[in-house]
C-alpha cells in the first residue's frame, strides 16, 4: 500500500506571488502617500490593498493557490 504523502506549497503558488506583489506595491505607494502628506496616494494605496487580498482569494479559487 502505497503512502499519501502531502505536498507542502511554502505559499509558493501564482495567487500567492501575486497577492504578494500587490500587497508590496501597496506598501510602497503607502510609504510614498505617507512621506509626502498627499493622502490621495495613500487611499490609493488602500485600495491596491484590498484588490491584492481579493486578487489572491479568486486566484486560489481558480485553483491556482495551494490545496
Amino acid at each position: 500500500m502505497a503512502e499519501q504523502t502531502k505536498h507542502v506549497h511554502h505559499g509558493s503558488t501564482p495567487a500567492a506571488w501575486t497577492a504578494a506583489t500587490l500587497a508590496l506595491l501597496s506598501f510602497l505607494v503607502g510609504a510614498i502617500g505617507v512621506a509626502t502628506q498627499i493622502w490621495v496616494i495613500f487611499w490609493v494605496a488602500l485600495g491596491i490593498m484590498v484588490v491584492a487580498a481579493i486578487t489572491g482569494k479568486v486566484m486560489s479559487a481558480m485553483g491556482l493557490g495551494a490545496r
